[in-house]
């Protein structure tokens, strides 16, 4: 009798470890963006929320969409959901955080080096590295509250993860962020291109009078040269590091210039810049 009672007692035990394990593998796992985990049936989601009930129970509960990060239903379907990131201006207008990890991106500028176009052409890389080195030396002067990265040290990072100038095309902005660990990243470019050539003329001289043969006789001499002028303008074009365009500005000089200098269009559009203070 006692040893019917025993095995009795261990049929019910592994019956409800069964029925405990069936129903584990046949719930819906909802996995929350804290880590938290939970098993049950769902029974609906809407546009705000997920509503559930646990394995074995059926009181619903509800938990805000917001709040999911992915469900994997019984049947082995994972369902991600991707939450949308604050726009530009809510992030611009959160609290600054100077203590950055490098995983914090908050409120950190990158300046890549810019393309320069001479007559539509490729030029020298100098003048793109110059014009990223005149960025920098004005937005650490009018964008107070941003951690701006040096020059230097944002080329050796581009270097190190092989995105050169050539290669950057490949690359997209989210993916250029986490290499340089920043939020905003300028890009841009000088194009400058031959306009009018301007002709200046100069002569002197000087009269003789000869008393003699009362004749005036004369000489001189005179030389020219021509200056070549160029139109330049300056694009330049910010994204922040969930790929979003935040700016996108065109700007050429008022006027022609001898030595195609970009120092004009450059200021008026970094002044008008999200970026800058000196509005």
């Amino acid at each position: 009798m006692k040893k019917a009672y025993l095995l009795l007692i261990a049929a019910l035990l592994a019956f409800n470890v069964s029925a405990q394990t069936t129903a584990s593998a046949g719930a819906d796992i909802i996995l929350k963006t804290n880590g938290d985990e939970i098993k049950g049936k769902l029974i609906r989601i809407t546009d705000d929320d997920v509503t559930y009930v646990y394995s074995g129970e059926t009181v619903e509960y509800t938990v805000k969409k917001a709040d999911v990060l992915k469900i994997t239903h019984s049947s082995g379907r994972v369902e991600t959901f991707n939450q949308t990131a604050p726009a530009a201006q809510s992030r611009q207008s959160d609290p600054v955080a100077m203590a950055a990890s490098p995983a914090d991106h908050h409120n950190k500028i990158a300046i890549l080096p810019f393309a320069f176009l001479k007559d539509n052409q490729p030029g020298a890389d100098e003048i793109g590295l110059k014009a990223q080195g005149d960025t920098y030396s004005y937005l650490t002067k009018h964008s107070a509250g941003y951690t701006i990265l040096d020059p230097r040290t944002t080329n050796a990072m581009l270097i190190k993860a092989g995105a050169t100038r050539d290669k950057l095309a490949g690359f997209t902005m989210k993916e250029l962020g986490d290499i340089l660990g920043a939020e905003y990243i300028i890009d841009g470019s000088v194009m400058q291109n031959k306009s009018m050539q301007t002709s200046t003329t100069s002569s002197y001289g000087t009269v003789k009078a000869n008393d003699n043969k009362k004749k005036v006789d004369g000489y001189g001499s005179s030389s020219s040269y021509t200056q070549q002028n160029y139109d330049v303008s300056v694009s330049l074009h910010i994204y922040m590091d969930n790929n979003a365009s935040i700016y996108n500005q065109s700007h050429q000089a008022f006027f022609s210039n001898t030595d195609g200098s970009y120092g004009s269009p450059l200021e008026y559009l970094l002044k008008r810049s999200p970026l800058s203070l000196s509005k």
